[in-house]
């Protein structure tokens, strides 16, 4: 079984049975029918992956894995925040007519900012520093840029990552203000698990331990039904990722350079309806 699945399975376990549900609130997110949807939560929730053991990949429903990983190469890599630059329609409740989130994501990552060393953007700062001062404990981004904030049509749920080295081994923090478990949990933990893999990689490191912290877990009220049929379904070996190894520039990677070996999963019939 995958450890990815047990994770999951114990935090949404933790979460209806433990959580604080938010039912007597007046909350901002609507169901598409304009009904309020409401949450239980857990507060503070943190989970280790091994990356050195397995890809944290859940069997117990399928992760759009290429979707994902596009997502992520379309803020990282492209900088993007135009939904005509991603291949799929996850952010379209949020794009504007021209296509636009807001200087959010992907803008924030591109400004250059002034150092000693020259003008660097917030990813090629990473690089660089894991290149010339890897055991630097100052290698870290941060796109939660409050004179922003008003100009970003969603605020960022993943807004910083700390990247560390111990030896000749990188790990990361990812930390989020709020994670949707249902609809969004495994996808970002896939997400900053292939962005941990790739830094590692151009910068001659092993790919390490990536902890996910969470200050508001929750599982919204339509979705806890579903949550409980998955958590117990039939549960699978973690899949093996293959990357690319002649890739060692970050700006050179594509989605084909991601390959699952042997992902089986549970078959998963619930459309997932997602709170604006």
């Amino acid at each position: 079984m995958s450890q990815a699945d047990l994770t999951f399975i114990n935090m949404c376990r933790d979460i209806i049975d433990n959580g604080v549900w938010d039912t007597d609130c007046d909350v901002r997110p609507r169901w598409h029918d304009g009904t309020p949807a409401h949450t239980v939560k857990k507060f503070g929730v943190v989970n280790r992956y091994d990356l050195s053991k397995e890809f944290p990949l859940l069997t117990i429903k399928r992760t759009p894995f290429r979707s994902a990983v596009d997502e992520l190469l379309w803020i990282w890599q492209k900088k993007s925040n135009n939904i005509h630059d991603l291949n799929s329609h996850i952010w379209d409740s949020w794009a504007d007519e021209t296509g636009s989130i807001g200087k959010a994501y992907g803008y924030q990552l591109a400004i250059k900012h002034k150092y000693k060393e020259g003008l660097f953007d917030q990813v090629d700062r990473v690089l660089y520093d894991l290149k010339h001062n890897p055991h630097s404990r100052r290698i870290l981004t941060n796109i939660y840029n409050f004179q922003d904030l008003s100009e970003m049509h969603l605020y960022p749920c993943a807004y910083s990552m700390t990247f560390n080295t111990s030896g000749d081994t990188l790990n990361a923090i990812l930390n989020q203000r709020s994670n949707d478990v249902l609809a969004a949990n495994n996808w970002n933990v896939a997400q900053y698990a292939v962005l941990l893999i790739m830094m590692a990689q151009v910068s001659g490191l092993k790919p390490g331990t990536l902890m996910h912290v969470i200050a508001d877990a929750h599982i919204y009220d339509r979705h806890v039904p579903i949550v409980e049929e998955m958590i117990k379904s039939p549960q699978f070996p973690a899949p093996k990722l293959i990357v690319n190894p002649d890739v060692k520039d970050f700006y050179k990677f594509t989605v084909d350079d991601f390959v699952l070996e042997n992902y089986r999963y549970s078959p998963f019939n619930h459309k997932i309806e997602v709170a604006i």
